[in-house]
């Protein structure tokens, strides 16, 4: 099969999976989209001298070299790394709780988003492109050990995140109060009561004071 073939029937078979690709980390219109698509067909076009026997892990190569491309000089670059793109599951998260919530997928992309864009990178690879560590290794451009040493590290600070997040859960005080606030003073007694002294009770025998200082008799 000529380089001119091989092309062709790249073209017709990852033209979808690569177009997929770029949507996932463009947040943009469809017509930028549809551009990056063309760019990363134009040089694979040039470069099919290059293409390997299973062309589309080389083809997420070109295409991430193409997207740092068109969003370098835009200020675009760190935004879209830390974005999730249009994957269905980014647009439709909801906030819960915690990992322990019925719905995993918001806590998932919170944990995502507090890796390196090179991580974050790494781990949707596997999981959106379901890559192998072989396929891994040919989209970033290094060897195989190399890559799955990615991979693990990548998993292992993803865990790390999420367990972060399970133990900030557990200390989050159930009654609104903030987690640091101290715990209310207890309240001091009070002191007794005196009771009043009862009046004497006068005897018919008992002197009245009158307004002169005198005492009367009754």
């Amino acid at each position: 099969m000529s380089t001119d073939d091989a092309f062709a029937e790249a073209y017709r078979a990852h033209y979808w999976a690569v177009s997929r690709f770029v949507a996932r980390r463009l947040d943009g219109q469809a017509h930028e989209v549809e551009e990056v698509v063309a760019e990363v067909f134009s040089t694979a076009w040039r470069r099919r001298a290059e293409l390997p026997g299973a062309p589309l892990p080389w083809l997420y190569g070109v295409a991430r070299n193409c997207l740092a491309n068109t969003v370098r000089g835009r200020g675009r670059y760190r935004r879209l790394l830390h974005r999730l793109g249009h994957h269905e599951a980014a647009q439709r998260r909801q906030t819960v709780d915690s990992p322990d919530a019925e719905r995993p997928g918001s806590w998932v992309h919170e944990a995502l988003a507090r890796l390196s864009p090179a991580d974050q990178e790494v781990l949707r690879l596997t999981a959106w492109e379901e890559l192998t560590v072989g396929e891994l290794a040919v989209t970033l451009g290094c060897g195989q050990s190399a890559a799955a040493m990615r991979l693990h590290r990548a998993r292992g600070r993803l865990r790390t995140q999420i367990e972060r997040m399970r133990e900030k859960d557990t200390l989050r005080p159930t009654d609104g109060s903030p987690a640091d606030a101290p715990p209310p003073a207890a309240p001091s007694p009070l002191p007794p009561v005196p009771r009043p002294a009862s009046p004497l009770p006068l005897s018919p025998h008992h002197p009245v004071p009158t307004r002169s200082g005198g005492r009367r008799h009754d």
